[in-house]
Parts: C-alpha cells; sequence; structure tokens
C-alpha cells in the first residue's frame, strides 16, 4: 500500500462555518468529496431514520416540516419524496452556497443561522435537527428557537452520534483508539462535540420540551456493501487533520491500512449506530415569543 500523503491545507473560500463543521474542511479532497460523503451518509442510513421519524410524527398533512442544517440537500430530497405532497417543506441552514444545492420542487429554502431564524411564533409543525447540534457551540441556543418556531404540540427530532457507542466492529483495531480520540479532541476545540448522543434528552427538557424520547438506529454491512461505508469509516475523513497538524502521517497510514485490513476480510462485520431523540413543544409560549 502506498503511503498516504499530507493534503494541502490552501485556505478555501470565504464563507459561514456552521460551528465546529466546515464543508470545504471536513474530508480529503475538499468540499466536492464532502458532498459526495452526505449523499453517501444519508443513502447507508435515511430508511431506518425515515421509519424513526415516521413514528415520531413527522408526516403533517398540510403541517410544515423544517429540516434545520439542511447543507446541500442530500436528505431534504428523500424527505420530499417522502413526505405528504401536500407537507410544506423547508430547508434552512447558515450556509447559503452549500444550501442553494437542496433547491427542488416543493422545497423552500431558508438561509438562516439556527439560533435567529426569520420564522413567526409557532409556525411549524415539525422540527429535524439531523447531526447538526455536535456542531453548535450552544446547542441550548438552538433548541431554545426551534422551540419558539414550534406550534404547541408540534416536535422535533435530533439524530445524533456518541463517540462512546458510535456502534461496532469485527475485527476490530484497538491501536486506533488514539486516533478517534484526537479527532473528537479537534471538534471539541472547534467547538462541537461528538459524544453529544448521551446529552440529548437532558438538553431537550432543559429547553422545556415534554415527552421526550431516545431512539436509537442501526445501519450494517449485512445491508450494504462494506465499501459503501468508506466515507464514513475511511482515513478520507482524517485527511483534514494531517494539514491541521492534529494527526501524523504516521497515523493517517495507519489507519489506512487498517481500514484496508477491513475491507478486504471477506468476514468483517460493521454497525453504525445513530441516536435520535424526539420531543414535543408544549403548549404556551415558547421563550422568546414575547421579543
Amino acid at each position: 500500500m502506498t503511503a498516504p500523503t499530507a493534503p494541502s491545507d490552501a485556505p478555501a473560500p470565504d464563507r459561514p462555518v456552521g460551528g465546529s463543521y466546515d464543508p470545504a474542511r471536513t474530508t480529503g479532497g475538499g468540499l466536492a468529496a464532502e458532498l459526495d460523503r452526505l449523499e453517501a451518509q444519508a443513502a447507508l442510513s435515511f430508511t431506518e431514520e425515515l421509519h424513526l421519524l415516521r413514528e415520531l410524527g413527522i408526516a403533517v398533512p398540510g403541517g410544515t416540516v423544517l429540516e434545520l442544517g439542511a447543507g446541500p440537500g442530500a436528505v431534504t430530497r428523500r424527505l420530499r419524496a417522502a413526505l405528504p405532497a401536500d407537507t410544506a417543506l423547508v430547508a434552512a441552514d447558515i450556509d447559503a452556497e452549500l444550501l442553494a444545492r437542496a433547491a427542488g420542487p416543493g422545497v423552500t429554502l431558508l438561509v438562516a443561522d439556527g439560533a435567529d431564524l426569520p420564522l413567526e411564533d409557532g409556525s411549524v409543525d415539525f422540527v429535524l435537527l439531523r447531526y447538526v447540534l455536535q456542531h453548535v457551540p450552544d446547542p441550548a441556543a438552538v433548541l431554545a428557537e426551534v422551540r419558539r418556531v414550534l406550534r404547541p404540540g408540534g416536535r422535533v427530532a435530533c439524530t445524533e452520534v456518541d463517540s462512546a457507542c458510535w456502534g461496532a466492529a469485527d475485527p476490530s483495531y484497538p491501536e486506533l483508539a488514539g486516533v478517534h480520540a484526537k479527532m473528537a479532541a479537534a471538534q471539541r476545540t472547534a467547538g462541537g462535540d461528538r459524544a453529544i448522543g448521551r446529552r440529548l434528552p437532558r438538553l431537550l427538557r432543559a429547553a422545556g420540551f415534554e415527552d421526550v424520547v431516545l431512539r436509537p438506529f442501526a445501519t450494517t454491512n449485512d445491508d450494504h456493501p462494506t465499501d459503501a461505508f468508506a466515507p464514513q469509516l475511511g482515513p478520507q475523513r482524517l485527511e483534514p487533520l494531517v494539514a491541521r497538524g492534529v494527526l501524523s502521517l504516521a497515523e493517517l497510514a495507519l489507519a489506512a491500512d487498517r481500514w484496508n485490513r477491513f475491507r478486504s476480510d471477506p468476514d468483517a462485520w460493521v454497525m453504525l449506530l445513530g441516536l435520535t431523540a424526539a420531543a414535543t413543544a408544549p403548549a404556551g409560549r415558547g421563550p422568546r415569543a414575547a421579543r
């Protein structure tokens, strides 16, 4: 195997950065590779996620669904196809350039900060935040704003990861624990939290939501080819950390070698675990309704 080389850390075009998430510097190969990763991520797990979202009340005939942090629309397009035709779908993101890729029939685009939405109080029936709160420096502020725009009885669903229970793999490689720890630490330094999954119920309760539930979902290579997991588990996710000095080339080479071993093993098995916490907006006005 040829040892990987450090990617260039050339400046990316100026654009809003959503907390710890910078799409141009998340994956080796820049923005184009990150768009491919997001599409592959949605393809892996959206079927399982949609099953949960339907149980949690996302299909609101004649209602409004807000996807907050929609990015380039990998999930937006799938939601539009799955929701009732008379459900209004609003895709919101702080990054206008990224969000423009989510444009499509039956989708309203909204360029906005999740903590300051240009929406009326109680104007939304369901809000989805998918892999958003882990990148936000102040999740409480975002959830307060979500509560404000939700109608009484409206629902919010937050899908996230937790680095301590990300899933399972066989064979596993304990020698990569230090690499993964550095990845999580780099996200914390940038204002994010890869362990936020365990905090979701408490965050929702603290924001004043009721009927809080937590539901896991899993995706395995029993249902998808092992190579379909490469954008999430392969070394390309780590390349930008070499350019930033977080990881060494030796650590990147170790991760690449172990991934190649894993994907070449016909008996290898992997499960990725996601967590969705959902809750109900209480009767009465949200915390910012009187502004």
